[in-house]
């Protein structure tokens, strides 16, 4: 059961102790509790964990400070969308929103090679009005051979040029924990001049040691990609590890299951699930096109099949895109063949906001017919 208190509750006050005095005498009963700093408010949230089931709703919604009381009805206790619960929840990092009715776009580099082709995608990104890039410096590889990432090394020009360029969001994926403190570090080196959202790749979504970690810390977003082999519940559970680690600012990932039904495309498109993961989470819902179809090839009408599945994943709802873009695929070190060219950027955009447009009349279309 959730607790919702009133907005702005004071912690000192007398009404305060005394419901957290009642919550601790109750029997079988264990507290968690969560706070959301918002531009206006502050919301806390008290999350009663134990044998809940004989507790009355009302009586808890009549308790001291508590605005509401929500009985948890599914599996996600923190990130779910529980029964009567339909608030529409965000968060805000380093002036990016990021909630179920926005929608951000993450292009950039799978993996970052020169400076120059760093500055060349941030220069591009700026000049069509982007402010948010996707930039790997670590990268794990089947193959033990391949290039695995400049690692720490280049952190702190990238994130020099990205402030250079006005980019305040870059999604980074991260393999073990020893890399936040990279990443932390080369931050300040740089004076802080950009934000990271650190990304759990589809390898390590069961990687529980490293959910934990990432979850502990509480100053980056998180972007956790499905696993390619398990089920959407499965995965769904990874992110509930973040969460019950203290980070709630969790972004859900689709980016093709590893199947060959899904041939001659690298992977199974799953976008259809967009909708299937905003009705079971609060969390925003982000598309990974690139590593979906994982190839530039393109329909008869001469829409590539990146551009076609992208706009399936948004016109179901999907609030962030993540994309795969080179100045020049073919001396790109990691996944060239699926990297769109920066001339293509604004086309794409264009694409991507005449999808949103689409999503966004259906929606009005769905209140008119309710």
């Amino acid at each position: 059961m959730i607790l919702i208190l009133a907005p702005d509750t004071d912690r000192n006050s007398e009404e305060f102790v005394g419901l957290m005095a009642h919550l601790k005498n109750m029997n079988n009963i264990q507290t968690r509790m969560h706070e959301e700093i918002g531009n206006q408010q502050v919301l806390t949230e008290i999350y009663l964990v134990g044998d809940t089931a004989t507790l009355s709703l009302n009586d808890m919604a009549n308790l001291p400070c508590v605005d509401r009381a929500v009985r948890v009805s599914q599996e996600y206790r923190i990130l779910g969308r529980h029964k009567d619960d339909q608030r529409p929840t965000h968060f805000d990092y380093n002036g990016v929103r990021f909630g179920q009715d926005t929608l951000n776009v993450f292009a950039g580099l799978c993996a970052v090679d020169t400076p120059e082709h760093v500055e060349q995608t941030m220069q591009a990104l700026q000049q069509h009005g982007q402010t948010c890039t996707r930039m790997g410096a670590y990268k794990p590889r089947t193959n033990p051979y391949s290039f695995q990432g400049h690692g720490k090394s280049c952190l702190p020009w990238v994130f020099e040029l990205a402030g250079q360029y006005g980019i305040k969001v870059v999604a980074m994926e991260i393999t073990h924990e020893s890399h936040i403190d990279e990443i932390t570090e080369a931050l300040k080196q740089t004076g802080d001049p950009t934000g990271v959202m650190l990304q759990i790749g589809t390898r390590n979504t069961q990687n529980f040691e490293l959910l934990k970690h990432v979850g502990r810390q509480h100053r980056f977003p998180v972007l956790l990609k499905r696993g390619f082999g398990i089920t959407l519940e499965e995965s769904l559970n990874a992110a509930e590890y973040l969460a019950s680690e203290g980070n709630r600012h969790v972004i859900f990932a689709l980016r093709g299951m590893k199947t060959n039904m899904g041939d001659p495309h690298r992977n199974f498109v799953d976008f259809a699930q967009v909708p299937v993961l905003k009705r079971l989470t609060r969390m925003p819902v982000c598309i990974d096109p690139s590593h979906s179809v994982g190839t530039r090839e393109q329909a008869p009408d001469g829409i590539l099949d990146v551009s076609h599945v992208t706009a399936q994943g948004i016109i179901a709802g999907a609030n962030m895109v993540l994309v795969d873009f080179h100045p020049d695929p073919p001396s790109a070190l990691v996944d060239g063949p699926q990297a769109l060219l920066m001339k293509e950027l604004p086309y794409f955009l264009e694409d991507v906001k005449i999808a949103r447009e689409a999503y966004l009349k259906r929606c009005e279309l769905a209140t008119q017919y309710e």
